[in-house]
């Protein structure tokens, strides 16, 4: 397990503003291309550059868009609560603190804090992992039995759950925009953005030589990373092939009624139920976005979900269980209104872990994916840690790492 102390020392502690005018006194020499603008691709590219790299993004089909695993119904929660996986609580705690800095320099608000509610039925060891974790990360939450957190949350029907975590600086992050944020803030600080689909070129004593680009020209740099979700497998069969899967998952946004002000962005947290949904208010005035049980989608092997061509359409046989949750769970949206609904895609690893990891048979080549539904949140960290792998200044995280796979027979 990587201590806290270790995770961040390796990350970096400096302030933005350390960090940048450290990066500026002087430029590499060193190129590196950054194929995906999302979640995982706009960071590294951005803390790259700060260190003084050249450094190209690529992305076809532009940053946060809507087929991306980024983009995710504009909203992604972000919180620390992860059981016994305590190496998450450290990266929500750094990336906290990448997200707080970042948007005061960019002067706009992605961060959402509007708080994080974990219901479960009963206290077990899962949620005493994770309030273990919080404590050791410094992240504050309050526990609260069904009596306290009825007190503390009226909108909320408590009805089969006994014990529940909130999380003060949890919350969500505007996600799409988000994306589009970073990358305009990389192009700002002196990178290059280019909108163009990319092939990986031929590797030649252990490094790949270049990329070849949809509009029939070639990229070289000395390094690549590879950050473009479920298009990993597609890119490199070999190497990834079935270590990312992309899986569709459903969603949808229910108008809050008239008069349900407890129920907006500021005084309704984002909550987790567990087995159940989970739930963002506000989203800019859209309503209640709902994901989770139901409008889950395991992939399908025979029906692989394809990231290029699916659909982006729910269909209307899932609408009704999401609902009746909600008016059991929350009896003032009882026959809310569907505003909204949408299709996003999660790329899953086997275990639901990160790949932060060198391909095995190029040493200039990088790849950052399996994001699994929970990478957003953590794409500041995840940024700054493949930045230090590139940079040479970090081995690789032993759970992150390709090596924890079992090698082909």
């Amino acid at each position: 397990m990587l201590s806290r102390r270790s995770l961040l020392l390796s990350t970096g502690l400096a302030p933005l503003a350390v960090q940048v005018a450290a990066a500026a006194k002087g430029t590499h020499t060193r190129s590196v291309a950054v194929v995906g603008a999302g979640a995982f691709g706009g960071w590294t590219a951005l803390h790259l550059l700060r260190r003084g790299y050249r450094v190209t993004l690529l992305d076809a089909y532009g940053p946060g868009n809507a087929r991306s695993s980024s983009a995710g119904g504009e909203s992604r929660v972000i919180r620390g609560s992860y059981g016994a996986k305590e190496v998450y609580t450290q990266l929500v705690a750094r990336a906290l603190v990448l997200w707080r800095e970042n948007q005061a320099r960019w002067n706009t608000t992605l961060l959402h804090e509007t708080g994080a509610l974990f219901m479960a039925p009963h206290e077990d060891e899962s949620q005493r992992a994770s309030m273990r974790a919080l404590r050791n990360a410094g992240l504050p939450f309050d526990h609260f039995d069904r009596a306290e957190a009825s007190k503390r949350f009226p909108q909320f029907n408590f009805e089969d759950r006994d014990s529940m975590i909130f999380e003060h600086h949890a919350g969500y992050l505007t996600s799409r925009r988000a994306c589009e944020t970073v990358m305009e803030g990389f192009v700002r600080e002196g990178g290059t953005y280019r909108g163009v689909a990319v092939k990986p070129g031929s590797m030649e004593g252990g490094e790949m030589q270049g990329l070849s680009l949809s509009d029939g020209s070639t990229l070289r740099a000395d390094r690549y990373v590879f950050a473009c979700g479920p298009w990993l497998g597609k890119l490199f069969p070999e190497a990834i092939g079935k270590k990312v899967l992309p899986t569709r998952q459903l969603g949808m946004f229910l108008g809050i009624p008239s008069g349900a002000e407890e129920l907006q962005e500021g005084r309704c947290p984002v909550w987790l139920d567990s087995g159940a949904y989970y739930g963002i208010p506000g989203n800019n005035y859209r309503g209640i976005k709902v994901v989770g049980h139901t409008l889950s989608d395991d992939y399908d092997p025979v029906h692989p979900w394809d990231p290029d061509s699916g659909d982006r359409l729910m269909p209307l046989d899932r609408f009704r269980e999401p609902r009746e949750y909600m008016a059991f769970r929350f009896p003032k949206m009882k026959n809310a209104p569907v505003v909204e609904s949408f299709v996003c895609q999660y790329e899953m690893s086997p275990d639901e872990d990160y790949i932060l990891s060198r391909h095995p048979d190029c040493e200039n080549v990088w790849f950052a994916g399996g994001g699994s539904g929970h990478g957003f949140k953590n794409s500041p960290a995840v940024g700054e840690l493949m930045a230090d792998l590139v940079d040479g200044k970090k081995t690789e995280v032993s759970g992150f790492s390709l090596a924890r796979f079992p090698k082909k027979s």
